[in-house]
C-alpha cells in the first residue's frame, strides 16, 4: 500500500538528517505533548535553545516532567519551562488541560502532538477508563480533541500577532504499509467500531499502531481542508525509525538488532518535529502554504499513502472527519461550537 517501499525506508534511514531548523522563538508559546522523554524532550530542548518565550511540557507524570525541566536547565540554561499534567488516556485530563491553557496562556504558537501509545504484542484489547481501546484513544481521539479545543486560542494568536501558528501531528512512515477494512467505512461510526472490544480481535490489534498513524494522516488532511482560517497550519511529520521508549511493550532480540542496524538517534528524529513546527519549505516563506495538511519527512513535503489520495481517499477522509466530530462532540460539547465557527 502506498509509494514507500521497504528499500525506500532503508534508504531514508541511512540518509543524513539535516541540521535542526532555527527560528527566533523569544515571544512564542509552545506546548509539547509527551515532553519528558524521547522525541518530545529532544524537541523541547531544541525549542529551549532557541529561547522559546514559554515552553509547556505536557506530561502524565509530574516527577518525570520536573526531571525534564532540570535537564533543560542543565543542557540549555533554560528556565521558562513549566510542567502541566496531561494524560491522553483520559478525556477528563485532556479537557482539564485545555481549560487551563485557555485560562492561563494569552497566545499559542506551536502545539506539538507527540505522545503516542504502541499496542502490546499479545494482540489483546486494553481499554482506557473511558472504555475505548487505548491506542485509538491516545493516538487518534485525545490529540484531535486537544487540537479542537485549543484552536480558538491559536486563531486569536494569528490575528493579534500577525503570525502563522502550527499544530504538528507526529505520525510515521508505517502508514504506507497498512489500510483500513472496508467495513470501517461502511459502519455507522468508524471510530466507535475501531474502538470497540468486539472489533479489536488479535489480527486487528497487531496492526493497530500503523493503523493509528494512518488515521493521523487522515485527520491532518481533513482538519486543514475544512479549516476556514488559512493563517493556521497543521501538518503531520514522520520522525523516522528512532530509538524510542514507545516500543517498550514490543522489546525483543529482533527489535534490538533492527534498532542497531537502522535506528536514528532520538535527537535526529526530533529535528523532524522541529522542522514541521518552524521549518520553511525551500527556504521560501511564500511556500508555507505547501505545509497545510502536508505529510513531512526529512525536511520536505512528501506524498502520503495512496490509501488517502484520490477520489476514494477523499471519501474515506470525509467519512472519518464526520465520525470523529460526532464522537468528540459527545466528549466535549465545545467541539461542535468550534467546528461551526472555524470549519467549513
Amino acid at each position: 500500500m502506498g509509494k514507500k517501499s521497504i528499500w525506500g525506508f532503508i534508504t531514508d534511514q541511512y540518509t543524513k538528517v539535516p541540521p535542526v531548523a532555527q527560528a527566533d522563538l523569544k515571544d512564542k508559546t509552545i506546548i509539547v505533548v509527551g515532553a519528558n522523554t524521547g522525541l518530545g524532550f529532544e524537541a523541547a530542548l531544541h525549542f529551549a535553545r532557541m529561547g522559546a518565550g514559554k515552553l509547556i511540557l505536557a506530561c502524565r507524570n509530574k516527577e518525570k516532567g520536573e526531571g525534564a525541566i532540570r535537564r533543560l536547565q542543565e543542557a540549555a540554561g533554560y528556565s521558562r519551562a513549566e510542567v502541566w499534567l496531561l494524560d491522553l488516556a483520559e478525556f477528563a485530563s485532556v479537557k482539564a488541560f485545555a481549560d487551563r491553557a485557555l485560562k492561563e496562556i494569552e497566545r499559542l504558537d506551536i502545539l506539538l502532538l507527540n505522545a503516542a501509545y504502541a499496542s502490546s504484542r499479545d494482540g489483546k484489547f486494553y481499554p482506557t477508563k473511558d472504555g475505548w481501546e487505548s491506542a485509538l484513544q491516545v493516538n487518534d481521539l485525545s490529540g484531535p480533541l486537544l487540537a479542537f479545543l485549543l484552536l480558538p486560542r491559536m486563531v486569536e494568536t494569528a490575528k493579534k500577532h500577525n503570525t502563522r501558528p502550527r499544530t504538528v501531528v507526529v505520525t510515521s512512515e508505517m502508514h504506507y504499509w497498512t489500510s483500513l477494512e472496508k467495513q470501517v467505512f461502511e459502519s455507522s461510526n468508524a471510530f466507535e467500531l475501531l474502538g470497540s472490544e468486539k472489533y479489536c480481535m488479535p489480527k486487528i490489534m497487531k496492526a493497530r499502531y500503523p493503523d493509528s498513524k494512518l488515521l493521523n494522516i487522515f485527520f491532518t488532511r481533513a482538519f486543514s481542508n475544512h479549516l476556514q482560517d488559512k493563517s493556521i497550519i497543521i501538518d503531520s511529520v514522520n520522525p523516522g525509525f528512532c530509538y524510542s521508549e514507545i516500543r517498550r511493550n514490543l522489546r525483543s532480540v529482533f527489535m534490538s538488532v533492527f534498532e542497531w542496524l537502522l535506528a536514528r538517534t532520538t535527537e535526529e528524529g526530533s529535528r523532524q518535529l522541529v522542522w514541521a513546527a518552524i521549518g520553511v519549505p525551500n527556504g521560501d516563506e511564500d511556500c508555507l502554504d505547501d505545509l497545510r495538511g502536508a505529510y513531512v519527512s526529512l525536511d520536505a513535503v512528501e506524498e502520503p499513502s495512496d490509501f488517502v489520495l484520490g477520489k476514494e481517499g477523499k471519501q474515506r477522509e470525509d467519512k472519518l472527519w464526520e465520525d470523529l466530530i460526532s464522537v468528540l462532540e459527545k466528549i466535549d460539547s465545545r467541539v461542535g461550537t468550534i467546528v461551526s465557527q472555524h470549519f467549513l
